[in-house]
């Protein structure tokens, strides 16, 4: 596999979603109260983007993956969490519609970490549960490693592993095995449309990820056209600097991340969501559950890396019961 193939399929991981009809998700209307939307300003000046959905007794933060995509690549497709609860989504700094740095020192984990409290707060959350995809897990474990008290429970779906081992070479395998060679090129010329300042970026990131979701998807024919989130809809400067700078700066800010001695100490309950055929291996994601003393994982067959989307009549009561019984 070329270094060049090999990068973009690494790259698959740290997106949440996109659609093949993106006109679905501006008619799919949440329960509950009209959403509403704003910023929050962060110590360092930083404004992060938010929405809110639904209505319900308890309020969930929703994170979502990349590093480098934004809230509109999960808002859609958590709108069932929207009918019992209040959700929270926010675009991650160097995201959509938040503040892109020019200082990219000012990307790392840590701030991602001090960002997601600064949310916390804002909403008035003395315990906030996390529901996270992707990417997104790691976020939240880190959080919930770094301010425990704050944290009440965590739904992890089709997470990165709690470490990096050879996660990135078993999983780049995997997806470039569901790649032929002219799939391969469409989507090297679309990445290099996206770092190309002159050219459309929303088109580009259409262009990229009409062939990178196939391969997260474990029947793409038949699933492919219900996904209501679109991961291209947010701002184009966004978009571009997600995809070329917050991800790569980010996810190199973990390093050789290894989180299993200290989630051993982590007594938060949490729910694993993981599909059987997602290019994620299932023994690495497994060590989430081995390590995390009230983690419980739930396998979802005829899933991939969208278990919500693909098989939601499995996914969102096991979720419901989850919240409930925590």
């Amino acid at each position: 596999m070329s270094d060049g193939v090999a990068s973009h399929a690494m790259a698959l991981v740290r997106v949440a979603a996109v659609s093949a009809a993106a006109l679905a998700s501006a008619a799919f209307t949440p329960p509950g109260p009209s959403p509403h939307d704003g910023w929050v300003t962060t110590p360092d000046s930083t404004r992060l983007y938010y929405r809110v959905i639904g209505q319900g007794p308890d309020t969930l933060v929703a994170i979502h993956g990349g590093p480098g995509v934004d809230l509109e690549s999960i808002a859609a497709d958590f709108v069932p969490l929207a009918a019992h609860h209040v959700v929270i989504f926010y675009d991650q700094r160097g995201t959509g519609r938040s503040t892109l740095p020019a200082d990219t020192a000012r990307l790392g984990a840590e701030q991602q970490i001090a960002d997601l409290d600064a949310i916390r707060q804002h909403f008035g959350l003395t315990r906030v549960t996390l529901i996270a995809h992707s990417y997104g897990p790691l976020l939240a474990a880190t959080y919930a490693l770094a301010h425990p008290s704050a944290v009440r429970r965590m739904v992890f779906f089709a997470p990165v592993p709690p470490r990096r081992g050879d996660f990135w070479t078993r999983f780049g395998k995997t997806v470039a095995s569901r790649l032929d060679s002219t799939q391969q090129a469409q989507m090297t010329a679309a990445n290099r449309r996206l770092g190309d300042a002159s050219a459309d970026a929303r088109q580009a990131c259409r262009d990229l990820w009409a062939i990178a979701l196939r391969p997260r998807l474990a029947e793409p024919d038949r699933t492919l056209s219900l996904i209501r989130s679109d991961l291209c809809a947010s701002d184009p400067a966004g978009i571009r600097y997600g995809l070329t700078v917050t991800n790569r700066v980010v996810m190199a800010s973990y390093g050789d991340w290894d989180l299993r001695s200290r989630l051993r100490g982590l007594t938060i309950p949490v729910l694993v969501v993981h599909g059987e055929q997602d290019a994620i291996p299932m023994d690495l994601v497994e060590e989430w559950t081995t390590s995390l003393p009230h983690g419980q994982l739930l396998r979802v067959p005829g899933a991939a890396h969208f278990p919500y989307v693909e098989q939601p009549k499995i996914v969102w009561p096991a979720v419901e019961r989850f919240l409930a019984a925590s």
